[in-house]
């Protein structure tokens, strides 16, 4: 009984992910907020469904949004239209490294010194919340490949979403590295900045660059010589995401950055192909699937008690985040840019956290037996449900009003494809 009453409720989300993104989009709502609360209402029932409590299942809540995610920073490296080139990138680059290394900084101390978590639980709290996420952001990102609407303030956000999930590994790192008991911090720390700060990051982005343009030619280039269906080129998302990330791994890097790097490769390989936007597409469908699947526990295990653990400092050091860190970082960040001051202030507001911060988060914990792992799940779980909550209902007014002052009229929160 219990298998059917699943397959109902996944049944019932599938057909609502199909629908709800294009019947909401004129409105101040994002389908996220409706999936969270479907969650909650579902496992307020009782139906006996299978507990979604992260800390019951550690490793699977780890796998499963760590698919999310790759899949999400696959499909953001190919929407993007913008050539790869330092300067050209710099906004999204700085995002994701000056204002992220700055946050994670400030978020580090505010929550050892608010709510007295340990170091190491502090910088794993940190680098978790820290990175914007590439998942939930869709309604502040760029439309899709070719579809124009690529903005400063799009482009940033969903380059920053990209870049920053691969970026942000090397602190929880640094979490473990401090982790007690260690043999000598020293030792500890310079083992973390060679290896999983300079080789990981050098590794992530030399194999995803040259898994993209491995790819790229057996994309475009292979079809010369031997025919592939177009409609098969959907799957070629999941070649490009499981190879990069898989070689990647093996090789120790981090598997984020590699995926992320090499959609982007893949889509400077040749920029006009058609086959980009199937790609695309596909990408975006089982990315919902995914995200709704993860929305959907997130729910549930809020309506079971995640939050329990929860304290006024807790709370405190959320907010913080998302109403003073970050807005604070992203202005000084974005300082001396080719932005305006209404683009500085909508990219600095706009750091939607969620799924990736499930996985560090996840992926940390699973990594070492942290005694706050209560503690950190409910104050991720508070500010990833705030920011569901509050950019959700924030990013259509708020994008409708930028464009209107930026007298061009955008391509639209989803817009449908032509074979729609």
């Amino acid at each position: 009984m219990t298998y059917n009453i699943l397959l109902i409720v996944l049944g019932i989300a599938i057909v609502a992910v199909a629908w709800l993104p294009y019947s909401i989009q004129r409105y101040p709502l994002s389908y996220p907020i409706l999936f969270v609360l479907f969650g909650m209402l579902v496992y307020s029932l009782p139906l006996n469904l299978p507990t979604p409590d992260p800390m019951v299942h550690q490793s699977l809540t780890t796998h499963l949004t760590e698919l999310c995610v790759i899949v999400a920073l696959t499909g953001t490296g190919l929407k993007i239209d913008k050539p790869y080139s330092f300067r050209g990138w710099r906004i999204p680059i700085r995002l994701a490294t000056v204002m992220m290394i700055a946050s994670i900084g400030l978020l580090a101390i505010a929550a050892w010194y608010w709510t007295g978590l340990s170091p190491a639980a502090a910088v794993l709290l940190a680098a978790a919340l820290a990175p914007t996420d590439p998942v939930l952001a869709g309604d502040v990102q760029v439309a899709g490949p070719g579809k124009g609407a690529e903005d400063n303030v799009r482009f940033a956000l969903t380059g920053e979403g990209g870049l920053n999930d691969g970026l942000a590994f090397p602190f929880v790192y640094l979490a473990l590295a401090i982790f007690p008991p260690f043999n000598s911090l020293g030792d500890q720390l310079t083992y973390w900045f060679f290896k999983d700060i300079l080789y990981r990051l050098c590794v992530g982005m030399g194999a995803g660059y040259l898994s993209g343009r491995l790819l790229g030619y057996l994309i475009f280039g292979l079809p010369k010589t031997v025919r592939i269906e177009p409609e098969s080129y959907g799957f070629v998302v999941i070649a490009i995401t499981f190879c990069a990330y898989g070689i990647t791994e093996l090789l120790e890097g981090y598997g984020f950055l590699a995926v992320f790097v090499a959609a982007v490769a893949v889509r400077n390989t040749e920029r006009t192909h058609e086959y980009h936007q199937i790609m695309h597409s596909f990408a975006d469908q089982v990315e919902r699937l995914l995200t709704v699947v993860v929305l959907i526990l997130f729910g549930g295990s809020i309506a079971l008690g995640l939050l329990q653990a929860l304290t006024w400092e807790g709370v405190a050091v959320g907010l913080l985040l998302l109403l003073i860190i970050r807005p604070l970082t992203g202005w000084l960040t974005l300082m001396g840019t080719e932005t305006t001051r209404r683009e500085r202030w909508v990219i600095a507001g706009f750091g939607i956290r969620g799924v990736g911060s499930f996985f560090y988060l996840a992926f940390g914990i699973e990594k070492a037996g942290f005694a706050e792992a209560e503690t950190l799940w409910a104050i991720t779980g508070f500010c990833v449900l705030v920011s569901i909550f509050l950019h959700g209902i924030l990013a259509t007014p708020v994008m409708s009003w930028l464009d209107r002052h930026q007298e061009h009229k955008p391509a639209g929160k989803y817009q449908r494809h032509d074979s729609e």
